[in-house]
Parts: C-alpha cells; structure tokens; sequence
C-alpha cells in the first residue's frame, strides 16, 4: 500500500473442500471472500503476498507459476464463475463465440456444428436463453451476464469450482435453477466417478442453505466459524455471535442488523475483531480467539445458552 503500509486481507484460512462437497463462503462485503478466490487462481494483484498452501490433489496454487495457472489451472483443474461477470467477457465479442471457444479448447469437441450445439447446451445449463448468443456483452442485462459467466465456467466440468457471487443479478426462481445446477454439477461428477468440489462465495443465505453441505462464514479477514449447513441454519444453529447476528438480520427472521461496522482491515484490534458489535465480548476478547471446535469465539453459543 502506499506509504509502505501491509493490508492483511485473509489471515489464518484453514479449510477443506471434499469431492461432492459444496462450501458456503459468506459474510460482510471487504471481508476477504473474493481476495481468497482470486489468491487461488494466481489472480491477485502484482503487489499482492500469499504464503502457506492451497493444495488441489498434490499441486499447490499458491507455488504454481503463471504457465502452469494458464494452461493446466484455469478452466481445467478450477472452474470460476467471476463477481463482476460483465468485467470478464469479451466486450467485442458475441456470447456464442465464447462459448463455442471455451468448449474448442476445453472439451473433446471438433467440427463447427459438433461446437455450434455444444456450446448451446452449455448455455441451456446455466438458463441463458438461446435467442441472445449472438447478442454482445453490452447488450446483455447484468442477470444475463451472470448466466453467461456461469455457462463458461461449467464447460471444463473442473473439479474444482470457484462460484463467487454466482446468484447476482437474478430473480428467485433463476437462484434456484442456478445453485441446483451447480449442485447438479457435483453431483454428476460423483455419478460418473469424477470427484468434484464447489466452494461458493455468496450473500444470498438462502442460496446457501439450499445447495451447501458445510458453511465457512469470514470476518475481518478470518474464518470465523466453519460449521455442518443443516445445523448452522437448522438447529443448534451458529455458534460465533456474528454467524448467529447473519442470521438474526434476514426478514423471514428477527430482521435485526447486527449493530456498528466492520473494522478497517489496516486497523485490525490485536483480539476479536468482532468484539466492538458483540455484546458477548468481555476482557478475554482482547486476545485473539482460535478457531477450535466450529467458533473462533472465546464465549460461543452452544446449546445450554438456547435452552436458557
């Protein structure tokens, strides 16, 4: 940064993503989903730092050079439906041949008619209407974007998929057919022996409840708390006091918003980051809560503190 100052946009992230697993990543805007997204495809900016692994079967990410990322990572090995979709099309290029490039060079597909309908079922995967693949990015609302976005990534049928906000932009019901066919996407790949895995990046908790089997929830930079979906949104429900505040501020909830604003990431306190808005927080907040069980939580809920 200038000045010479560091930004810690991802500390301590400690995870696993199985074959036929979907993790939910979620939490507040700038608290480091993307950052850690893009950290494993080499997509960083130049003056960016990384250190530890991000092992996918025995190659680590984060060592991979550009060479490798390029012709054996992205699209291959590690799918992404990108955040900004818009940002990541070709502007002077139709959707179509798009579509029909990234099957051409990521599925055993040849011949010009062989890619004209390959390249429409993908589309038709991910609920883009056929009448609009001759149409240019510009032309395309930002939900049709994000439906294009989809339909490259699901080409390469990678094991690995990256989802970062895969919902913006769409209504209800194309929420639903989008993250059931993602779900879908695991799901065939443990029907044909191909272990895939899905870590999804969203705010849309509704989205996550249907399709995750666990949930990460970030803060400030840190996982939090990484918990069973069935019993983060079922019962006993979060353990950390600002997983359970997520919950507490939807409308078909208590529709209360967690009070205060999330702490600059250059001005992280020495303990919990969340201890300013929590009302849980004492004097042992001040030192910095490891993540031990689900929590990272020095005074985590836990099923007597419901009972009361």
């Amino acid at each position: 940064m200038p000045g010479g100052r560091r930004v810690a946009a991802v500390s301590g992230a400690h995870f696993d993503v199985a074959a036929g697993e979907c993790l939910a990543l979620i939490g507040e805007s700038g608290c480091g989903k993307s950052v850690l997204a893009s950290a494993l495809l080499g997509l960083l900016p130049g003056n960016a730092q990384t250190a530890g692994q991000a092992l996918l079967g025995d190659l680590d990410l984060l060592a991979a050079d550009e060479r490798t990322l390029a012709r054996t990572v992205r699209g291959r090995l590690v799918g992404l439906v990108p955040q900004s979709p818009a940002a990541h099309l070709t502007p002077v290029r139709t959707i179509r041949s798009q579509l029909e490039e990234t099957v051409a060079a990521l599925a055993p597909v040849r011949g010009r008619d062989a890619l004209r309908a390959a390249a429409e079922r993908a589309a038709e995967r991910a609920a883009f209407p056929a009448d609009h693949l001759d149409r240019y990015p510009h032309q395309l609302s930002g939900g049709l974007a994000q439906r294009a976005a989809t339909a490259l990534a699901l080409v390469g049928d990678a094991p690995l998929l990256l989802a970062d906000e895969p919902t913006t932009g769409l209504d209800r019901d194309l929420v639903d057919r989008t993250v059931d066919e993602l779900r879908r996407h695991l799901d065939t790949g443990a029907d044909t022996g191909t272990g895939r895995a899905l870590l999804m990046i969203t705010h849309d908790l509704a989205a996550a409840e249907r399709v995750a089997d666990r949930v990460a929830v970030m803060y400030a930079g840190r996982i939090v708390e990484l918990a069973d979906a069935a019993a983060f949104f079922g019962a006993p429900g979060p353990g950390h006091p600002y997983s359970r505040g997520l919950l507490d501020a939807l409308p078909d909830r208590a529709f209360t918003p967690i009070p205060g604003m999330p702490p600059e990431l250059g001005a992280l306190p020495d303990g919990c980051a969340f201890a300013a808005r929590c009302d849980r927080a004492d004097d042992l907040c001040a030192t910095l809560p490891p993540l031990t069980g689900t929590a990272a939580c020095h005074h985590p809920y836990v099923p007597e503190d419901l009972r009361a």
